[in-house]
């Protein structure tokens, strides 16, 4: 079981009504899109207290979660900040290269600090919507939608997929482990090489299998879920 799913299942909201759930996280959104850094800075707070509270973890676990799309989100902000012009004088610091000056502004530091709040506080209401939501729940969201019932089949297959990714995955390594295939760092390099070839094939088995199973059990290409 993927930790998403740990978490969904031990949750104290795993057995709330999952529309009340996602009206929730639209609500959370709407907030989080449209007011002003001080609502989304309280909204980020309280959001995470709730989480942590939901989800039995503690605040610094829950800080770990953030850090890691912090990163890529500060890297996307240091191109907001960080502007190109001929001129320096509306620039609050810079550095002036030939006749080109590189530095930051009034407006993309106020942009930078708009989009920062912003994606930490949709961050935080995606992360309550996620992690107290089974997906078995988020299945009956899609099909009270009324989305097409292929798309659901689709994402009901890939989401079967992704464990059977993951347990070949192991599998192999922890073979390749056992006969010294990462002693070091060139044959940690031909071992992952053979470790995606062979994991392909065994994706590609394992899903034959599947196909003869499901045809031996009358499939009409519909799955009941």
């Amino acid at each position: 079981m993927l930790i998403i799913d740990q978490f969904a299942y031990q949750s104290r909201w795993r057995h709330r009504d999952p529309r009340a759930k996602f009206g929730l996280y639209l609500l959370l959104m709407i907030v989080a899109l449209t007011s002003s850094p001080m609502i989304q800075c309280f909204e980020l707070l309280g959001t995470g207290v709730l989480t942590c509270h939901l989800l039995r973890i503690s605040v610094a676990r829950y800080l770990r979660w953030m850090l890691v799309p912090l990163v890529f989100l500060l890297v996307g902000l240091v191109g907001i900040l960080i502007s190109v012009s001929t001129q320096s004088d509306n620039m609050l610091w810079h550095i002036q290269l030939d006749s080109l000056a590189i530095g930051i502004d009034k407006v993309g530091l106020y942009t930078a600090h708009m989009t920062l709040w912003r994606s930490l506080a949709t961050l935080a209401a995606t992360y309550l919507f996620v992690l107290t939501t089974p997906f078995t729940q988020m299945i009956r969201l899609l099909q009270m939608s009324r989305l097409p019932k292929v798309l659901i089949e689709q994402m009901l297959l890939t989401y079967r997929f992704i464990f059977i990714l993951l347990e070949e995955a192991a599998a192999i390594r922890k073979a390749q482990s056992l006969r010294f295939g990462y002693r070091n760092l060139r044959t940690s390099f031909q071992s992952l090489a053979m470790l995606i070839g062979m994991l392909l094939q065994r994706v590609i088995y394992r899903y034959q299998q599947m196909e003869i199973a499901l045809e031996m059990k009358l499939f009409q290409r519909e799955f009941y879920s």
